[in-house]
């Protein structure tokens, strides 16, 4: 038998990881306290884009693979990877899941047995928060019983480029027998392993990561309002801003930021800084104002340029294009496109949506759900690229539409206005 590996969450992240980890010869066991999905995937039905239906199926086949929402056949793991979701609650980092998933892996902990976290948190947590859970279930004491450390996910749902084994890995432990041992897993699934000293070394290089992208789109967002304002094209200086070969990095504006990350992360980042050095983190909180206004600009935008037809927003007919977070993905939730929905619906406007990647249940109610056509483009008082998916013809949308507001710069014509 090969090493056993449990890995908590088979979701975006954890799911193809559990599915690399198959391929590398582990014995894996999949736990996820969602029992509908549990379902799907003892069914070969895969709900994350990163992962086929094919890929599922081959796993189940090779007899190295098996998901409950128990923990009923994880006992006896050498290997324990966590990563289930940190939300924020009202403002707060929620630990829940990870306060749950640490309560549920302890009693299986044997000796010489990893555990390791995934999930982005706040620094400091795997070893001031999780640490004592895994021992005071165990009875055992870390480093001297058992292994521990923290280890970022990379993870980009629906980049074809960078994909898990590719993308560097950093790790971490703490111990130097913990790093050495979440390296060495790591280093059969990755091409690359980067070590650091410490988890809260790599607690806080998540949070850089998705900080720096956080408040980047913030700076083009603020910037592309007053562009708007100032009668300068927002999109032709970031395109020539973009020929400059260093000490620039493209970042464009869009409705806002959305996905499990970006609109959480830096939010994580700021809580702890304040709660543990007292002071605000100024950047993070004015990126997050900017952001989490974009909604509101996309619809006060909007509804200008229905008024400049002498139309009100109350009763004139929006189709929205793209409801996901982001392109060619279909998770909407947490996604900008659906607060422009919800914004857009409060003004009394009959919101059609066509996005084949996302499931409708999950769409707010009063929309409805149209398939991509010329007609229902010519139909719409007004048309609002939202998310741009590649499955849209935009030439098409240019033609039939009366006006379009395009959020996401795929779109050109004098009935084109963008963000």
């Amino acid at each position: 038998m090969g090493e056993k590996l449990v890995v908590v969450g088979q979701g975006y992240v954890g799911l193809p990881l559990a599915m690399r980890a198959v391929a590398a010869g582990f014995d894996v066991v999949g736990v996820d306290v969602d029992e509908r999905r549990v379902k799907r995937l003892n069914a070969a039905e895969s709900y994350v884009e990163d992962v086929g239906d094919g890929a599922l199926a081959a796993a189940h086949r090779s007899g190295r693979y098996v998901v409950g929402a128990d923990y009923g056949a994880a006992e006896g793991f050498d290997v324990c990877v966590i990563t289930v979701p940190t939300p924020l609650r009202d403002g707060v980092p929620d630990l829940r899941h990870i306060a749950a998933a640490g309560e549920a892996v302890a009693p299986l902990l044997r000796r010489g047995a990893a555990v390791v976290l995934e999930s982005t948190t706040y620094p400091g947590t795997t070893e001031e928060y999780l640490l004592p859970l895994l021992e005071e279930g165990s009875g055992l004491r870390a480093p001297e019983d058992f292994h521990l450390g923290y280890s970022p996910e990379r993870i980009d749902p629906g980049n074809g480029h960078w994909r898990l084994e590719n993308t560097p890995k950093v790790v971490s432990g703490i111990d130097a027998a913990s790093l050495e041992r979440i390296r060495a897993f790591y280093a059969r699934l990755v091409d690359q392993v980067v070590p650091v000293s410490s988890p809260q070394v790599a607690e806080l290089c998540k949070l850089l990561e998705n900080t720096f992208r956080h408040v980047n789109i913030a700076l083009v967002n603020e910037l592309s309002i007053f562009a708007q304002q100032l009668g300068i094209d927002v999109w032709e200086a970031i395109d020539a801003a973009s020929t400059k070969p260093f000490g620039y990095m493209r970042f464009t504006p869009g409705p806002g930021v959305g996905g499990h990350c970006l609109p959480i992360d830096p939010s994580y980042l700021s809580w702890k800084v304040k709660r543990s050095l007292g002071h605000n983190f100024q950047f993070v909180e004015l990126a997050n104002d900017i952001n989490r206004h974009m909604p509101d600009q996309v619809v006060r935008r909007l509804g200008l340029a229905l008024n400049r037809s002498r139309k009100p927003v109350n009763g004139s007919r929006v189709l929205a294009l793209g409801l996901a977070y982001k392109k060619n993905a279909g998770d909407c939730r947490e996604s900008p496109a659906i607060d422009v929905v919800r914004g857009l619906r409060k003004l009394g406007a009959d919101v059609r949506a066509a996005d084949p990647h996302v499931d409708s249940f999950l769409l707010p109610p009063g929309v409805e759900v149209v398939a991509f056509s010329e007609r229902e483009l010519a139909e719409a008082d007004a048309v609002v690229v939202l998310t741009d998916h590649d499955c849209f013809d935009y030439a098409l949308v240019q033609r039939a539409s009366a006006f379009v507001l395009d959020t996401r710069n795929r779109c050109r014509g004098p009935n084109v206005e963008r963000l």
